[in-house]
C-alpha cells in the first residue's frame, strides 16, 4: 500500500535515521563522505523551498533515506544528497569531482541529465522507447535506483504540485519508471510508485478500492491470524524454522486484476495471503507440503519460480490454497536471501563487496551475475574501494536515442548519422536533407549520434544523395533509400559504369574462358534476373547490385541457374575452409603453463566462462563451466580441474559451425550471406544438405571472434522468412 506524505521533519532528524540506517547494514562503514554531502547540499540549497514551503533540503535528505531503506552503498546515498546541486545551484561536475571524487560526480552529473529529458504528452507507443533510453543514459546502474528513489519522494509529495502536473508526473510514473523498479526487481519501491501513481490517475478507483479494503480489514485480519498460526504450528511441528507473516496487496494490483478480469472487488480471489520465509531452498519445497497438506490446493495456481526464476532472478513458490471455510489463500514460499533480492532487486547484492578482499569481491561478482546476464553488463571490479564504478548498463549498446524537436524518440543503430535520422523521419527529407543542428549547434552529415540527442534536419530542394552517402549511413533503411534514389537519378552513368565494368572483367580472363563467354545473352540473363533489358543489366553492374563476375559466371557455356539453395550454395559458397584458424593459448590462474586447446565437446568461445581440465598426455583442455562432459571427469579427479581467463585475444577468431534449416529455395542463401557479411563475419566453408524434400540444411564454417558475436548472429538468422531453424553444431 501507498505511504502518506512524510511527516515533517528537520533535516538534521533526518540525516541522523540515514546515518543510523547506513550502519545497520554496513557496519564498517566511514560515514565521513556522506556527512560532507550533506554538509555541501545544505549549504547549496540555502535559501530554496519547495512549493509545499518546507526547505528545499528536506528532499535530497528523504531521498538518501529511500536508498538507505533499499540498502544502497554509500556512494549512491551521498549522490542521492546532493543530486539536486547541479541542476538546481551553482555547481557544476567538475566541482563534484574535485570535492567528492569521480564516481559521486558522474552518478550526480547522470540523474541530472535523466531529470532535464521530457517525457511528457507520449503515448504508450513510446513508453519502450524512453524507457530504453532511460537505461541507455545510465552508464552506471546507480543513477537509475537514485532517480526512482528521487521519484518516490517526489510521488509521497505530489499534493502541492497544480492538478495537471501532477496528472502528468503520475503518467510517467506509471509507464516509464515503475516497469524500471520492476525490470531492476526492486518491489518495495514499484509497489508503492504503482499505487501513487493510481491515486492521482484515477482518484475516485484508488478511494474506492481504499474503502474496501478498509472495510473488510478486520474480518481479513483475523482471518489471515488465525491462518497464519494454524501454519506456524504445523510447519513446527514438521520441524521446520519458518517465519510466517501476513501479505497484504496492493491497490495498483487489485485495481489492474479488477480491470483485465472484468471482475468486481469482491470477486478478487487473492487478496488473503501469507509469505513464509525459510533457511534453506529444501526447507521451501518442504513448508510446500506442509501447506498443500493442511489447505486443498487450487489447480493449476502453483508456480514455481525457484528452480525456474523470472527474468530479473527473482524467486519464489507460490501457490493458492482454500481452507475449510473455503477462503482463497495465496502463499508465497522463499529463503530470507530471496526475500530480500524480492523487496530490493540489485541493491540487495552490494552489501556483499563490504569486506574489500578477494573473497569478497568473487562473491560480489558471484552474486550480480544474474544481472549482467540479464541486462548484458560487463562489470570489471578491479579497485576494491570503487567496485560498481564499472558497472555498466549496456543493454542497448548497439541502439541510440535521438529526440526529434518534438520530443519523439528515434531508436537508430550505434553510429547512426543526420542521414539515418532524416530517413526514418521521412523519405523526403532524407533525399533533401543538407545538413543537420544537434541540441542546437550545426553538424556535418558525419556526426555520430549519442543518446539523448535533440535533432533537427536541415533541408533544401537542391538537396540530393551521392553514392558517398551509402559510406556514411548506417541503417539498412537509409540504404536502401539511398540506392533507389541513385538508381533513378544516375542511371546512365550506371549503364555506363557498368558496361565499362564487364569489359574490364572480360580482359582479365584467359583465352580460353573468354571464349565461352557468350554476350549474345545478355538479354536472357537480363529477363531470368527479372530485369527487363541489357541497359537495365548494366545499370545494375554499375549500381552494384550485381558482380561482373558473376554475370560472366553466368554466360559462360557451364551455367545454369540454380533451382534450388543447395545449387545455389554450390556455386557461391566455398566448400572447403582454406585456412586453419588458430586458437589463443589460455591461461590457467597462478598456475603453470601448459600445452592447451579448446574442447571439441562445447566449443568455448570468448564470453563463455570456462574451466580446464589437465588431460592424461594431451595436455590440458579447455571447456565451457557449464559442459557436462568436463564436470563429469571433474567430479571425479578434481584435482585435475584449473580456473582459467581469457587473455588479450585481439583479433583472433575461432572457426564456428552454424547449422541453418531452412525451406529450400533460391533467393534465401543472399539473404542469409548479407546478413553473415554486414556483422563482419567470414564464411570459411559451407554445406548444403537437401535430408527431406522442399527443406535443406546449410552448415556454414564461421570465423567468430566471441560467444556474443555467435549469440547475434544466429539470433538474426532465425528472423528470416523460411527458416525454420538455427543452431550451433
Amino acid at each position: 500500500m501507498s505511504k502518506p506524505a512524510d511527516k515533517p521533519q528537520t533535516a538534521a532528524q533526518g540525516l541522523e535515521r540515514v546515518l543510523a540506517r547506513l550502519k545497520s547494514y554496513w557496519p564498517h562503514v566511514d560515514t565521513r563522505m556522506v556527512q560532507a554531502a550533506y554538509e555541501f547540499a545544505e549549504q547549496a540549497h540555502a535559501g530554496q523551498k519547495r512549493l509545499s514551503g518546507e526547505p528545499f533540503i528536506t528532499h535530497p535528505v528523504a531521498v538518501a533515506e529511500i536508498l538507505t531503506e533499499i540498502e544502497t552503498d554509500p556512494a549512491s546515498i551521498s549522490a542521492g544528497l546532493l543530486h539536486d546541486v547541479i541542476e538546481d545551484c551553482d555547481v557544476s561536475p567538475a566541482d563534484l569531482a574535485e570535492r567528492f571524487g569521480r564516481t559521486i560526480a558522474l552518478l550526480v552529473d547522470g540523474v541530472t541529465k535523466l531529470t532535464r529529458l521530457d517525457w511528457t504528452g507520449k503515448q504508450q507507443k513510446q513508453a519502450d522507447n524512453l524507457r530504453k533510453m532511460f537505461l541507455a543514459m545510465a552508464k552506471d546502474i546507480r543513477v537509475v535506483v537514485i532517480k526512482l528513489a528521487d521519484r518516490l519522494h517526489n510521488m509521497r509529495t505530489l499534493d502541492a504540485l497544480p492538478e495537471a502536473k501532477r496528472r502528468e508526473t503520475a503518467q510517467e510514473t506509471i509507464q516509464i519508471l515503475a516497469p524500471l523498479a520492476h525490470r531492476l526487481g526492486i518491489w518495495h519501491v514499484k509497489w508503492e510508485l504503482e499505487d501513487l501513481a493510481l491515486r492521482h490517475l484515477e482518484p475516485k478507483a484508488y478511494e474506492e478500492i481504499a474503502r474496501r479494503v478498509s472495510a473488510s480489514r478486520a474480518e481479513r485480519e483475523a482471518l489471515i491470524e488465525a491462518a497464519r498460526k494454524e501454519l506456524s504450528e504445523r510447519l513446527r511441528a514438521a520441524g521446520l524454522e519458518a517465519e510466517v507473516h501476513g501479505r497484504a496487496k496492493h491497490f495498483y494490483s487489485i485495481h489492474q486484476k479488477m480491470r483485465t478480469q472484468h471482475i468486481e472487488f469482491d470477486q478478487v480471489a487473492d487478496l488473503n495471503a501469507l509469505r513464509v520465509l525459510t533457511h534453506s531452498i529444501p526447507d521451501c519445497y518442504a513448508a510446500l507440503g506442509v501447506v498443500h497438506s493442511l489447505w486443498m490446493p487450487i489447480r493449476n495456481m502453483f508456480s514455481d519460480f525457484i528452480s525456474k526464476p523470472k527474468t530479473n532472478q527473482y524467486q519464489s513458490l507460490h501457490t493458492k490454497v482454500m481452507t475449510a471455510d473455503h477462503q482463497i489463500i495465496e502463499v508465497q514460499i522463499r529463503t530470507h536471501e530471496m526475500h530480500r533480492l524480492a523487496e530490493y532487486g540489485v541493491a540487495a547484492h552490494w552489501r556483499y563487496k563490504e569486506g574489500g578482499g578477494n573473497q569478497e569481491l568473487a562473491v560480489f561478482d558471484k552474486k550480480v551475475s544474474w544481472l549482467r546476464q540479464l541486462l548484458e553488463i560487463e562489470t570489471e571490479t578491479r579497485d576494491e574501494h570503487e567496485f560498481l564504478e564499472s558497472l555498466e548498463i549496456d543493454l542497448f549498446k548497439d541502439q541510440v536515442f535521438v529526440f526529434t524537436p518534438e520530443n519523439d524518440v528515434i531508436d537508430l543503430p550505434r553510429g547512426a548519422t543526420p542521414i539515418d535520422f532524416a530517413y526514418r523521419i521521412h523519405t523526403e527529407i532524407g533525399d533533401h536533407c543538407v545538413g543537420a543542428r544537434v541540441n542546437g549547434d550545426r553538424v556535418g552529415l558525419d556526426y555520430q549520434f549519442e543518446s539523448g540527442d535533440i535533432c533537427e534536419i536541415i533541408t533544401s530542394t537542391a538537396g540530393r544523395p551521392n553514392r558517398d552517402w551509402l559510406s556514411l549511413a548506417r541503417s539498412s533503411h537509409a540504404r536502401q533509400k539511398i540506392r533507389r534514389f541513385l538508381r533513378r537519378q544516375t542511371r546512365a552513368e550506371n549503364i555506363q559504369r557498368g558496361r565499362e565494368s564487364l569489359e574490364q572483367e572480360l580482359k582479365r580472363l584467359g583465352t580460353a574462358r573468354r571464349e565461352r563467354v557468350n554476350l549474345s545473352q545478355l538479354g536472357d540473363l537480363a529477363r531470368k534476373s527479372n530485369l527487363q533489358t541489357e541497359e537495365d543489366l548494366y545499370a545494375a553492374i554499375g549500381f552494384g547490385d550485381l558482380e561482373p563476375e558473376t554475370v560472366i559466371a553466368r554466360l559462360t557455356s557451364e551455367y545454369h541457374r540454380p533451382a534450388t539453395l543447395s545449387e545455389e550454395a554450390q556455386l557461391l559458397l566455398p566448400q572447403q575452409a582454406l585456412e586453419k584458424v588458430s586458437e589463443p593459448q589460455v591461461a590457467p590462474v597462478g598456475g603453470p603453463d601448459f600445452q592447451s586447446r579448446l574442447s571439441k565437446c562445447c566449443h568455448p568461445l570468448p564470453g563463455d566462462e570456462i574451466v580446464g581440465y589437465i588431460t592424461r598426455g594431451r595436455g590440458l583442455t579447455i571447456h565451457r563451466a557449464d559442459c557436462k562432459n568436463v564436470l563429469y571427469h571433474i567430479r571425479r579427479e578434481p584435482e585435475r580441474a584449473l580456473d582459467l581467463t581469457w587473455p588479450e585475444i585481439g583479433d583472433t577468431t575461432f572457426r564456428v559451425q552454424v547449422e541453418v534449416t531452412a525451406l529450400d529455395r533460391v533467393g534465401l542463401l543472399s539473404h542469409i550471406t548479407a546478413i553473415v557479411a554486414e556483422s563482419g563475419i567470414n564464411i570459411a566453408a559451407a554445406d548444403v544438405q537437401t535430408d527431406q524434400p522442399g527443406v535443406a540444411v546449410l552448415r556454414m564454417s564461421l570465423d567468430i571472434d566471441s560467444r556474443q558475436t555467435l549469440d547475434r548472429i544466429v539470433q538474426r538468422l532465425r528472423g528470416l522468412l523460411d527458416v525454420l531453424r538455427v543452431r550451433k553444431i
